[in-house]
C-alpha cells in the first residue's frame, strides 16, 4: 500500500512517437480528404447545383466533375426528369394491386373540404404531378418549395371549385375543374418563380360530406349514367332504323314510278290501238260494224250452250224434235 492507503500501480510509459510519422499521417489524411471531396457525379436524370461558400456559382450536367475540396464547393443534385407527386385529402398507406389509403388524420380534413359556388361543401381528393425544370429557382427562390407547391395546389383547387355548383363538381364538370386547377396552380407557381412545371392535376374522388348525401349523389350519378346509356342506345337504333326506312321509302317510290310508267305505256298502247281501229272503222263503217257484230256473237254464242233456232212459220217440225232431251243436254252443258 502506498501513502494514504492507495495501492501502488505499475508505471505506464508511452512510446515516443516520431514527429515525422505524425506529420506524414496528417498529410495523408488531408490528401485523402481532399481527393474524397474533390469529385462528384451527376446522374443522367439530374443536374448538379454548385455552391461555393454557400453562394450559387452554376450548374453541371451528368457525368463525373471536379470541385474545390474540403467542402469549399458543395453540390446538390436535383432530379429534373422525375415526376413528383403530391396527394391531397388522402395518403397512400400501401400501394399495390389492392392499395390502402388514409382519409382521416392531421391536416387531411382541411384539405378535403371545399366550398362550391352554391354554398355547398364537398369532399375533394386529388393528385398533383410536377417536374422541376429550373433547379436554381427550386432551391433558392423559395424557402420551402414542397410546402409552397402544396399550398399553391390547394389554393387553386378550392378557388376553381368555388366557381361551380355542387352538382357540376360531382358529376359533369370534373374534368374541366381539374384542367382549370392545373392552369391556376401553374400560374401561382410561376408567380413564385419556383421553377416547377405542373404535369397534371387529377380529381380522385369528389363526394358530398355526409354518407347519406353521398349515397344520394351516387344514385343520381347512376341514374344519369343510365340516362346517357339509354340516349346512346336510342341514337344507335335511330341511326340504324332511319336510313333503312329511308332506303325502303326510296325503293317504294321508285317502284311506284316504274308502275306508273308501265301503266302509262299500257294505256298509251291501248289508246293507239283504239285509234288505229277507229281509223279503219272510219274507212269502211258498214263492213267494220258487220265484222264487229259477227265477232261479238262469235264470242257470245259458245257461252250460251246448245241452241235450236227454227222458223216460226214452220208447222209439224216440233214433233220431230226431242226438245226435252235437247233441253236436258243444254242444261248439263
Amino acid at each position: 500500500m502506498g501513502a494514504g492507503g492507495f495501492p501502488n500501480f505499475p508505471e505506464i510509459r508511452l512510446p515516443k512517437l516520431n514527429p515525422q510519422i505524425i506529420i506524414l499521417a496528417i498529410v495523408g489524411i488531408v490528401i485523402l480528404l481532399g481527393l474524397f471531396t474533390s469529385f462528384y457525379t451527376v446522374a443522367p436524370d439530374e443536374v448538379g447545383v454548385i455552391q461555393r461558400f454557400g453562394k450559387y456559382i452554376g450548374t453541371s450536367d451528368q457525368g463525373l466533375h471536379f470541385k474545390l475540396p474540403f467542402f469549399i464547393d458543395n453540390v446538390t443534385n436535383v432530379k429534373t426528369t422525375f415526376v413528383y407527386k403530391h396527394e391531397f385529402g388522402f395518403r397512400t398507406a400501401r400501394a399495390g394491386v389492392e392499395s390502402e389509403f388514409i382519409t382521416t388524420g392531421e391536416g387531411l380534413d382541411s384539405e378535403r373540404l371545399s366550398l362550391t359556388g352554391d354554398l355547398n361543401v364537398v369532399v375533394v381528393e386529388w393528385v398533383m404531378q410536377y417536374t422541376i425544370i429550373d433547379a436554381y429557382k427550386y432551391l433558392f427562390k423559395v424557402r420551402d418549395p414542397e410546402g409552397t407547391v402544396r399550398a399553391a395546389s390547394e389554393t387553386a383547387i378550392k378557388e376553381v371549385i368555388g366557381d361551380y355548383t355542387v352538382d357540376e363538381v360531382i358529376t359533369t364538370e370534373r374534368e374541366e375543374v381539374a384542367a382549370k386547377a392545373k392552369l391556376s396552380t401553374q400560374a401561382l407557381l410561376d408567380n413564385y418563380e419556383i421553377g416547377i412545371n405542373v404535369v397534371d392535376v387529377k380529381l380522385r374522388n369528389v363526394n358530398p360530406p355526409t354518407r347519406e348525401v353521398q349515397d344520394a349523389f351516387e344514385e343520381v350519378n347512376r341514374a344519369e349514367q343510365r340516362r346517357d346509356e339509354l340516349i346512346n342506345n336510342a341514337e344507335a337504333e335511330y341511326n340504324a332504323t332511319i336510313p333503312r326506312a329511308r332506303g325502303q321509302a326510296q325503293q317504294r317510290i321508285e317502284q311506284a314510278i316504274g308502275t306508273k310508267q308501265a301503266r302509262i305505256n299500257v294505256a298509251q298502247g291501248e289508246a293507239d290501238q283504239f285509234n288505229q281501229v277507229r281509223a279503219e272503222y272510219n274507212k269502211a263503217r258498214d263492213i267494220t260494224r258487220q265484222r264487229l257484230y259477227l265477232e261479238t256473237w262469235g264470242e257470245i254464242l259458245p257461252k250460251l250452250g246448245r241452241k235450236i233456232i227454227v222458223d216460226g212459220d214452220l208447222r209439224g217440225l216440233v214433233q220431230l224434235l226431242n226438245l226435252q232431251a235437247a233441253a236436258n243436254q243444254g242444261g248439263e252443258q
